[in-house]
């Protein structure tokens, strides 16, 4: 709060005040989620008044949101947003770019959260070879995605004993 006090005075559409703000948010996103939403509300509320054309900028906003949400465990509201990002990533830096595939597996684990399994499973399994191709089979984004495919198929209710297989040798690879 320190920070935030420190740059309150300045005009709303000075940009130290504004990362004031989202410091603010981000650093009480893991800790204090509920104070940490109406802080990143409001950052992202101003950075869509004045800055609209900062792309980036925005995306990092509504990021900060999503996560936020969802550790609130409001992943409805969490998905809604993230599939936003995701579609952003993807007009801007195409399937390929680390960003878009990092923001894919947000989404893969909002679908998991609301037992979304059958759509969780192909969309990883979507996500998978593309990571490979573009960021290489021991990046840790594409590792990650791995384990989020063989935790899905090994989870999701109703797995076959082909699933526990597939999900037995991702893990193993892993």
């Amino acid at each position: 709060w320190a920070c935030w006090k420190t740059y309150l005075n300045r005009p709303a559409t000075d940009g130290i005040r504004c990362n004031a703000m989202g410091i603010l948010g981000a650093s009480l996103r893991d800790s204090r989620p509920e104070e940490a939403l109406p802080v990143l509300e409001a950052g992202l509320a101003l950075g869509r008044r004045f800055w609209s054309h900062d792309e980036r900028s925005i995306l990092v906003a509504q990021s900060s949101l999503a996560n936020c949400l969802a550790h609130l465990e409001r992943h409805d509201e969490a998905l809604v947003l993230k599939r936003v990002i995701y579609a952003r990533f993807v007009a801007i830096h195409g399937v390929s770019h680390e960003v878009t595939i990092t923001s894919g597996n947000n989404i893969a684990s909002s679908l998991v959260m609301l037992d979304l399994w059958d759509e969780a499973t192909p969309f990883l399994r979507d996500l998978l070879p593309e990571a490979r191709r573009s960021l290489g089979p021991d990046h840790s984004v594409t590792l990650r995605i791995r384990r989020s495919l063989a935790d899905t198929l090994h989870f999701r209710p109703g797995s076959t004993r082909e699933d526990m297989l597939d999900a037995e040798t991702i893990m193993q690879d892993v």
